[in-house]
Protein backbone atom coordinates (compact mmCIF):
# COMPACT_ATOMS: atom_id res chain seq x y z
CA UNK A 1 0.00 0.00 0.00
CA UNK A 2 1.78 3.34 -0.61
CA UNK A 3 1.02 6.61 0.88
CA UNK A 4 -0.45 9.86 -0.01
CA UNK A 5 2.60 11.33 -1.26
CA UNK A 6 3.50 7.91 -3.03
CA UNK A 7 2.46 6.48 -6.73
CA UNK A 8 2.76 2.77 -7.00
CA UNK A 9 3.53 1.68 -10.50
CA UNK A 10 4.08 -0.71 -12.75
CA UNK A 11 7.49 -0.33 -14.54
CA UNK A 12 8.01 -2.36 -17.64
CA UNK A 13 10.49 -2.08 -20.68
CA UNK A 14 10.10 -1.54 -24.59
CA UNK A 15 13.46 -2.22 -25.84
CA UNK A 16 15.98 -0.44 -23.66
CA UNK A 17 13.49 2.00 -22.39
CA UNK A 18 11.54 2.09 -19.36
CA UNK A 19 7.62 2.82 -18.97
CA UNK A 20 5.41 2.70 -15.84
CA UNK A 21 1.92 2.84 -15.35
CA UNK A 22 -0.63 3.23 -12.52
CA UNK A 23 -1.18 0.18 -10.63
CA UNK A 24 -4.54 1.35 -10.10
CA UNK A 25 -5.18 1.02 -13.71
CA UNK A 26 -3.53 -2.78 -13.96
CA UNK A 27 -6.37 -5.40 -13.77
CA UNK A 28 -4.07 -8.72 -14.59
CA UNK A 29 -0.57 -9.31 -16.22
CA UNK A 30 -0.68 -12.33 -18.27
CA UNK A 31 1.72 -14.25 -20.11
CA UNK A 32 2.13 -13.66 -23.96
CA UNK A 33 -0.02 -15.66 -26.37
CA UNK A 34 -1.24 -14.05 -29.66
CA UNK A 35 -4.13 -12.44 -29.59
CA UNK A 36 -7.31 -13.38 -32.36
CA UNK A 37 -6.80 -11.12 -35.14
CA UNK A 38 -9.65 -8.87 -36.20
CA UNK A 39 -9.27 -6.93 -39.96
CA UNK A 40 -9.45 -3.04 -40.21
CA UNK A 41 -8.50 -2.13 -36.70
CA UNK A 42 -5.94 0.54 -36.02
CA UNK A 43 -2.30 -0.28 -36.89
CA UNK A 44 -1.70 -0.78 -33.02
CA UNK A 45 -4.65 -2.91 -32.80
CA UNK A 46 -3.86 -6.39 -33.03
CA UNK A 47 -6.65 -8.19 -32.16
CA UNK A 48 -8.55 -9.68 -28.96
CA UNK A 49 -7.25 -11.61 -26.22
CA UNK A 50 -9.15 -13.83 -24.08
CA UNK A 51 -9.75 -12.99 -20.48
CA UNK A 52 -11.63 -15.72 -19.00
CA UNK A 53 -14.24 -15.69 -21.94
CA UNK A 54 -14.19 -11.84 -22.48
CA UNK A 55 -12.69 -10.77 -25.73
CA UNK A 56 -10.40 -8.05 -24.46
CA UNK A 57 -9.04 -5.39 -27.55
CA UNK A 58 -5.53 -5.56 -27.41
CA UNK A 59 -2.72 -3.14 -29.05
CA UNK A 60 1.24 -3.66 -29.24
CA UNK A 61 2.17 -0.47 -27.17
CA UNK A 62 5.60 -0.70 -29.20
CA UNK A 63 3.30 0.21 -32.41
CA UNK A 64 0.99 3.02 -30.50
CA UNK A 65 4.10 4.88 -29.38
CA UNK A 66 6.01 5.25 -33.20
CA UNK A 67 8.44 2.49 -32.28
CA UNK A 68 8.90 -0.59 -34.68
CA UNK A 69 7.48 -3.80 -33.63
CA UNK A 70 9.49 -6.91 -31.77
CA UNK A 71 8.80 -10.53 -31.73
CA UNK A 72 7.22 -11.84 -28.79
CA UNK A 73 9.90 -13.52 -26.36
CA UNK A 74 9.26 -15.27 -22.86
CA UNK A 75 9.52 -12.47 -21.16
CA UNK A 76 6.31 -10.51 -23.00
CA UNK A 77 3.49 -9.72 -21.56
CA UNK A 78 0.35 -8.31 -21.56
CA UNK A 79 -1.15 -5.78 -19.29
CA UNK A 80 -4.82 -5.82 -18.94
CA UNK A 81 -6.07 -2.60 -17.96
CA UNK A 82 -8.90 -0.73 -16.83
CA UNK A 83 -8.57 2.76 -18.52
CA UNK A 84 -11.58 5.23 -17.52
CA UNK A 85 -11.97 7.67 -21.18
CA UNK A 86 -14.93 10.44 -20.76
CA UNK A 87 -17.40 8.68 -21.44
CA UNK A 88 -16.58 5.13 -20.25
CA UNK A 89 -14.60 2.40 -18.54
CA UNK A 90 -12.24 1.06 -21.84
CA UNK A 91 -10.74 -2.31 -21.01
CA UNK A 92 -7.74 -3.16 -23.00
CA UNK A 93 -4.32 -5.18 -23.63
CA UNK A 94 -1.34 -3.96 -23.75
CA UNK A 95 1.55 -5.78 -25.12
CA UNK A 96 4.69 -4.60 -23.91
CA UNK A 97 8.20 -6.51 -23.52
CA UNK A 98 8.64 -7.52 -20.12
CA UNK A 99 7.19 -6.47 -16.52
CA UNK A 100 10.34 -5.27 -14.56
CA UNK A 101 9.18 -4.46 -11.05
CA UNK A 102 6.10 -2.64 -9.25
CA UNK A 103 7.34 0.07 -7.14
CA UNK A 104 6.56 3.22 -5.72
CA UNK A 105 7.40 7.09 -6.74
CA UNK A 106 7.36 9.96 -4.53
CA UNK A 107 4.91 11.87 -5.59
CA UNK A 108 7.40 15.08 -5.56
CA UNK A 109 10.18 13.13 -7.68
CA UNK A 110 7.88 13.28 -10.51
CA UNK A 111 9.32 15.94 -12.89
CA UNK A 112 6.55 16.97 -15.56
CA UNK A 113 7.15 16.17 -18.80
CA UNK A 114 9.04 17.23 -21.14
CA UNK A 115 8.47 19.33 -24.23
CA UNK A 116 10.95 17.26 -26.31
CA UNK A 117 9.77 18.80 -29.96
CA UNK A 118 9.52 16.05 -32.10
CA UNK A 119 6.80 13.06 -33.16
CA UNK A 120 6.61 12.12 -29.25
CA UNK A 121 3.53 13.88 -28.26
CA UNK A 122 4.47 14.77 -24.44
CA UNK A 123 0.76 14.58 -23.79
CA UNK A 124 1.15 11.05 -23.15
CA UNK A 125 3.71 11.56 -20.44
CA UNK A 126 2.31 12.05 -17.08
CA UNK A 127 5.63 12.85 -16.21
CA UNK A 128 9.20 11.07 -15.36
CA UNK A 129 10.92 9.68 -12.71
CA UNK A 130 15.27 10.47 -12.71
CA UNK A 131 17.04 7.18 -12.09
CA UNK A 132 20.63 6.52 -11.90
CA UNK A 133 20.48 4.55 -14.89
CA UNK A 134 18.34 7.00 -16.85
CA UNK A 135 14.31 8.03 -17.00
CA UNK A 136 11.24 6.18 -16.63
CA UNK A 137 8.61 7.78 -18.41
CA UNK A 138 5.06 7.38 -16.64
CA UNK A 139 2.51 6.78 -19.40
CA UNK A 140 -1.03 8.46 -19.16
CA UNK A 141 -3.29 5.58 -20.26
CA UNK A 142 -6.37 8.03 -20.56
CA UNK A 143 -4.50 10.03 -22.86
CA UNK A 144 -2.66 7.76 -25.11
CA UNK A 145 -5.77 5.52 -25.76
CA UNK A 146 -8.17 8.60 -26.77
CA UNK A 147 -11.78 8.02 -27.39
CA UNK A 148 -11.35 8.04 -31.62
CA UNK A 149 -8.61 5.21 -30.53
CA UNK A 150 -11.01 3.12 -28.39
CA UNK A 151 -13.54 3.58 -30.76
CA UNK A 152 -11.34 2.34 -33.93
CA UNK A 153 -10.81 -0.81 -31.06
CA UNK A 154 -13.75 -1.18 -29.29
CA UNK A 155 -17.11 -2.84 -29.38
CA UNK A 156 -20.31 -3.57 -27.32
CA UNK A 157 -18.17 -6.49 -25.97
CA UNK A 158 -15.06 -4.79 -24.57
CA UNK A 159 -16.41 -1.66 -23.57
CA UNK A 160 -18.22 -0.69 -20.17
CA UNK A 161 -20.65 2.51 -20.09
CA UNK A 162 -19.42 4.23 -16.59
Amino acid sequence: MSSAGELQVVEFGLGNEVFAIPVALVREILDYAPPSYLPNGPAHFIGLTDLRGQGVPTVDFRRRLGLPSADPTLATRILILDVRLTDRLLTLGVVIDRVLSVTSFEKADIEPAPDIGISWNSEYITGVVRRDTGFVVIVDAARIFTTEDAIGIGSEGQLVNA
